[in-house]
């Protein structure tokens, strides 16, 4: 798309379209997407919210009705986790504000993959054939099963359904979907499967320009989209890592680990509590960004001792994924995020039309008085999250870590790396992480290759701790960074290692 003359924006539609095709497992026009922006111009952070809706009869009851604690992600009773897919709308938008390309074009390189095909890579296999069962389980699964069967690495794949889809988006836009014959077809499917969704549902779908959240980290500021997302819980951890003294401790230690950790605890226990739809319910953002709460959950952590128990805090008055970053010749940047949340999300597959569908809605709770709790027209706690960092008020990274709960921890371990360790973008993806078990029941997994002196430190500190290695090691996310030098407009860009991915300059 650059060298064709389109701009960032247009260069992070396109790839986030193509991976519906390759990594169709991860993404697609089924799932939402986010989208922070940086424009040289105007040097200023903008957010977009692309994120779907529940459907407007989403309720708790009929999901107790049937046995169920939980908004079920997958199984029998999966359509109660579909909400309405935004991704084809926000796409759209961020290329009408800040594109200069069509989405014809920028659809263009996705409908090929799909109609001409495409070799599928040795992770894509692995990721592909987990889900085989869960696919095969309804006759319309079998158009993401090419042949009957998740492909093999090396053969060459086509998914001519989801292509014929794609080519009436890029001649019709965004109504092309969620108006007449594929909107539908969506609604006709789940409510077949005892789902809420209805063409009125997806009708009346919107995306959002939200003002971007932030904090100041050593001098850098680091950007997130606010809530419904989960951005918020890597600034509140970062401010609580600010009053440590990383830069002075050795890198990969445990006394290092240990403070991100606790950070990242307490980050998550205040974002699962207090994190929702801020159109619905009321989202304490500036209480939970202030310096002064983070200097109060900052004494909580002991250096020597794991918390065993992380709860809450009580505030002042006052969210399988694909990660793209572009940034052009001018400066301007695209840090998108695009996203089903499982693998193939849902499990279901809308007939004749190759789209998977999200099941964000599983994300909601069932707890009539938690915030997130499950109702009509209402967004889901969201997992995925774009970021981006400028310094002295310009560009520094445009960034991101997909993995579900590990994004937050892989935002605060990047910028971590880069910040307090100097590392370059590459080194601060290279290096290994942790994860913390969400909802916390105090487990910390620890990335193959630690060192034996970091895993015993954390053991006697008093954590769970343990190692993983192999496939597994998708766990701990998946990155792309791209910063860039405010003097000379010189790009460094790095490519998670753990999966696939690339660094690309033209």
């Amino acid at each position: 798309m650059l060298i064709q003359g389109g701009n960032a924006v247009d260069a992070a539609v396109a790839a986030a379209a193509a991976l519906n095709v390759l990594e169709p497992m991860s993404t697609g026009i089924g799932g939402d997407m986010f989208a922070l922006i940086w424009d040289s111009q105007g040097k200023r952070v903008a957010a977009l919210n692309g994120s779907g809706r529940s459907a407007a009869a989403a309720n708790a009851m009929d999901v107790r009705k049937k046995g169920y604690r939980a908004v079920p992600a997958s199984g029998p009773h999966a359509a109660f986790s579909v909400s309405t897919p935004g991704a084809v709308h926000g796409w759209q938008t961020a290329l009408e504000r800040y594109g200069r390309m069509t989405l014809r074009e920028v659809l263009a390189p996705a409908i090929h993959y799909a109609l001409d095909g495409y070799a599928v890579s040795e992770v894509i296999t692995h990721q592909w054939q987990a889900a085989e069962r869960q696919l095969a389980a309804r006759p319309s699964g079998l158009e993401l099963l090419p042949g009957g069967r998740a492909p093999r690495c090396g053969e060459v794949v086509r998914l001519p359904t989801l292509g014929r889809t794609l080519q009436a988006i890029a001649e019709g836009g965004a109504p092309a979907f969620y108006h007449g014959e594929i909107a539908q077809k969506i609604a006709a499917f789940v409510q077949a499967e005892g789902g809420w969704l209805t063409t009125d549902d997806l009708a009346e779908h919107g995306s959002t320009w939200d003002e971007p959240i932030c904090t100041d980290y050593r001098g850098v500021t680091v950007w997130e989209c606010p809530p419904n997302g989960q951005g918020i819980a890597a600034l509140m951890a970062l401010n609580i890592v600010e009053g440590f003294d990383l830069p002075s401790m050795r890198p990969q230690s445990a006394d290092v680990y240990h403070c991100l950790i606790e950070a990242m605890r307490l980050a998550f226990a205040d974002v699962l509590q207090y994190v929702a739809d801020p159109r619905v319910v009321d989202v304490p953002v500036a209480a939970m960004l202030s310096k002064t709460y983070a200097a109060g959950r900052r004494q909580l952590i002991d250096p020597e001792t794991a918390l065993q128990l992380v709860s809450f805090g009580e505030l002042p008055p006052a969210g399988d994924t694909v990660y793209v970053t572009a940034v052009d010749g001018q400066g301007n940047a695209c840090s998108l995020i695009n996203s089903l949340y499982h693998s193939f999300g849902s499990g279901l597959v809308v007939p004749t039309t190759g789209i998977a569908l999200q099941n964000r809605g599983a994300l909601f709770s069932l707890d009539p008085d938690h915030p997130n709790c499950i109702q009509g027209r209402k967004r889901p706690y969201q997992t995925i999250i774009p970021g981006m960092a400028t310094r002295g008020g310009e560009l520094w990274l445009s960034f991101g870590v997909m993995g579900g709960f590990q994004q937050p921890q892989g935002h605060l371990q990047v910028i971590s790396n880069m910040v307090d360790f100097g590392l370059d973008a590459q080194r601060a993806l290279d290096a290994l992480r942790f994860h913390v078990s969400v909802p916390g029941k105090g487990e910390v997994k620890l990335e193959a290759g630690v060192s034996a002196e970091t895993a015993t430190g954390l053991r006697k500190k008093g954590h769970r701790v343990k190692i993983i290695d192999g496939y597994e090691r998708t766990l701990f996310g998946g990155g792309q960074v791209i910063s860039r030098d405010a003097e000379t407009g010189v790009l460094t860009a790095g490519s998670e290692p753990r999966k696939d991915g690339a660094a690309v300059g033209w």
